[in-house]
């Protein structure tokens, strides 16, 4: 199974983005979504973004999952 995760594009350098996924950042590729801007979030697997999404779907996501992580905690 796979999983990609909501991500907050906070700049974009060429084929490349930083992202903020729960308070830390990491660079990624844009390449496979190259219309990608500050501000978007993207899904993020394996260091690629796959999918620019909207942000209300986004904010649904990682709130899900925070609850997730709490719950095992």
């Amino acid at each position: 199974m796979c999983l990609a995760i909501p991500a907050l594009v906070k700049s974009v350098t060429g084929q490349e983005a930083e992202v903020e996924v729960g308070g830390v950042g990491r660079r990624i590729s844009i390449a496979l979504t190259p219309e990608v801007k500050v501000g978007d979030y993207v899904l993020l697997h394996t260091g690629y973004s796959i999918n620019v999404i909207d942000a209300g779907e986004a904010e649904e996501t990682l709130k899900l999952l925070r609850e997730l992580a709490e719950e095992s905690a």
